[in-house]
């Protein structure tokens, strides 16, 4: 998209080393792009769904989408037992708002389609902000495809004397009851319904070729997340812009699926296929349009700060393109076969070992397991079941070869706490992660005993690529390998630098304290992340976060404690050793494993001395040369420490 690049580019600085987290789900990616923390301080390391464990050890699903403040969405309704809120902290309270720097500093705040800070359901999110017996309610039972299209998705969040959220324009509560230092009497906009008539003439909300904004089957306002397409995102955008709303965040749909008409059907694109490209240039064309309007308006680099990132990167899985050397500009890309290859892993695990373990996954490519009964790590159920992944082999249906070691990297708790994976609320950690080779999707077949492999017709093989129609699959994410690793962060406005391109290491944390740094705003929490001050103009923020020790802390900060910084990825491959390994009385395993603990414990210590400096130096404080070299020598021997592990 040159129009995008170009604005960047021309305009600011494009990181292009930056990083998600774990595990790399669209959820997982947002949340932390917006609160600037690891998801072991949101609630939120497995997306978009995860599992959670009943007291009596049963297995059931939760939802990572649904607003800021609701219990955790659990859609099978009857028989849920956790009701913990579904953002939570550290400390189990409801994790701080990304919205609320802003709007204590008098500054209303518009949500577009952005993870957990607007309604994501119409099951859990209309009772936790408009009350089981609303009007809005009523409307679920009476309408529920209007009722969605009217309440979900779109939001404003509320300054106190914002002339927005009055009752006249039917504005609710916006309830933050464990925000630090408190936020009473703000209020906030909730569903296209009341925020529409605000800002589009006439009320109806249209994209920015002037089309309706509507579902599928015609339900006029929010069209759903898959119908998010750029013409229509940053629409909203910039209605609200012009609206006087100075803070405004957006998700667009990805490019690379064909969403039909408002998100009712999944096409999976191959690159340079005659879709994906012209999708492509309709998503060029809608920047375009909107940085052209918005410089009409004398919104621009001048006076507005410009952020854009995505959540995760993707691996595609598919034949090699026909014809040879096509590039889908000159000459359009053909596919035989496009989509993951799903694997049946429960009667995968009973063919190959014979063993019937009851388990459920998180389905994805990298398969959260989670052991009926909830059996610790060191319970023999476990640890053979971690054996018995760590030797899986299937036949590769795209090269017709058996490949071995599917699962290329494993972690169980003790790792998964290295990795940010460990959450205040016990029920939702799995039992262990497996990653996977990423051309595979793994999901898992629940009952006693599952069939075997080899069960003729009508039991489906274990194995398949499936058909490719509209409903289909072929963009994985959620794993450890680079191409879904890395991503990029765009930033445009006062006091960044027009440098281009900038190639030190980042992740996703360090989006919101770099965003905050520039505005002059704080959070009442501190973040995992950094302002990257390498990017940033002198004299734009403290001079303190720009000398060389902050520098080097800060690099540092991102080696030591990012889920796919050196430190971690080290300690992954330990832990992959230890899970697999099967000696005498298990010794290798428990060695490892006291090692990785240990270890992680030392890195927490580093962090928070680090994190503190850092912290100081937003602030002004000079950071002490002599507790920096401290920090950063015991830093150095850390990560030696966790390479020596990954040698064993």
């Amino acid at each position: 998209m040159p129009h995008l690049l170009n604005f960047i580019r021309g305009n600011g600085t494009l990181l292009t080393n930056d990083h998600t987290v774990l595990i790399s789900h669209t959820a997982t990616g947002i949340l932390t792009s917006l609160t600037g923390v690891y998801p072991d301080r949101m609630g939120q390391p497995v997306s978009n769904s995860f599992r959670y464990f009943t007291p009596a050890g049963t297995i059931r699903t939760g939802v990572s989408f649904a607003y800021w403040t609701a219990p955790l969405f659990d859609p099978g309704g009857a028989g849920q037992t956790d009701f913990t809120h579904e953002m939570i902290n550290e400390k189990g309270k409801i994790a701080p708002a990304p919205w609320v720097p802003y709007t204590r500093a008098g500054c209303d705040v518009g949500s577009v389609a952005t993870a957990n800070t607007i309604l994501e359901n119409t099951a859990i999110d209309i009772p936790t902000v408009f009350g089981a017996g609303s009007p809005e309610a009523d409307e679920v039972a009476l309408h529920p495809a209007q009722a969605f299209a009217d309440f979900v998705g779109i939001g404003v969040h509320c300054a106190h004397d914002s002339t927005l959220c009055t009752d006249a324009n039917h504005a609710r509560p916006d309830l933050l009851p464990d925000e630090p230092n408190g936020y009473e009497n703000f209020k906030g906009l909730f569903g296209a319904k009341y925020v529409d008539p605000l800002i589009f003439p006439g009320g109806t909300p249209t994209d920015l070729n002037g089309n309706t904004i509507q579902d599928a089957t015609n339900h006029v306002g929010f069209p759903g997340f898959d119908g998010m397409e750029a013409t229509v995102s940053l629409s909203w955008v910039a209605h609200m812009q012009e609206a006087g709303i100075p803070v405004t965040y957006a998700y667009i749909s990805d490019a690379h699926d064909g969403h039909g008409t408002a998100g009712n059907i999944h096409f999976a694109y191959g690159p340079g296929e005659d879709g994906y490209v012209k999708q492509l240039q309709d998503y060029d064309a809608a920047f375009q349009t909107f940085f052209n309007r918005l410089a009409d308006d004398g919104i621009n680099k001048s006076n507005t700060l410009f952020v854009f990132t995505v959540d995760e990167g993707d691996h595609f899985v598919g034949d090699q393109p026909t014809p040879a050397g096509c590039d889908g500009i000159t000459t359009p890309c053909h596919y035989n076969r496009v989509g993951e290859i799903n694997g049946d892993l429960r009667r995968l695990i009973k063919t190959q070992f014979g063993d019937n373990t009851l388990f459920s996954v998180h389905s994805d490519d990298a398969p959260n397991v989670y052991i009926a009964g909830n059996p610790s790590q060191t319970d023999p159920v476990t640890r053979k079941l971690e054996r018995e992944m760590a030797q899986l082999s299937a036949v590769n249906p795209y090269t017709t070869q058996t490949e071995h070691n599917i699962m290329v990297a494993l972690a169980d708790k003790t790792e998964m706490k290295t990795l940010h994976m460990i959450t205040a609320d016990p029920a939702r950690t799995p039992t262990f992660t497996p990653f996977a080779d990423p051309d595979w999707f793994f999901f898992a077949t629940g009952g006693p005993t599952p069939a075997d492999c080899s069960a003729p017709p009508p039991t489906a093989p274990c194995v398949t690529i499936p058909d490719r129609t509209n409903q289909s699959f072929a963009w994985n994410h959620g794993d450890i390998q680079d191409e879904i690793a890395s991503t990029w962060i765009g930033m445009v406005g006062p006091g960044v630098q027009h440098a281009g391109d900038f190639t030190g290491w980042t992740d996703h944390t360090d989006v919101r304290p770099t965003m905050l740094s520039l505005l002059g705003l704080h959070d009442d929490y501190a973040h995992d992340g950094r302002p990257v001050a390498q990017i940033l103009d002198p004299g734009a923020v403290p001079a303190t976060l720009q000398t060389s020790d902050a520098l080097a802390l800060g690099d540092m900060l991102k080696r030591l404690d990012a889920p796919f910084g050196e430190f971690a990825m080290n300690t992954l491959k330990a832990s992959t050793v230890a899970l697999a390994s099967d000696t005498n009385h298990d010794n290798r395993y428990t060695t490892l494993e006291k090692s990785i603990a240990q270890v992680t414990d030392q890195r927490d210590q580093v962090v928070d001395g680090i994190k503190a400096l850092l912290g100081g130096a937003e602030s002004g404080t000079p950071i002490d040369h002599t507790q920096a070299a401290a920090l950063l020598d015991r830093a150095q021997g850390l990560l030696g420490r966790a390479a020596g592990l990954a040698g064993h």
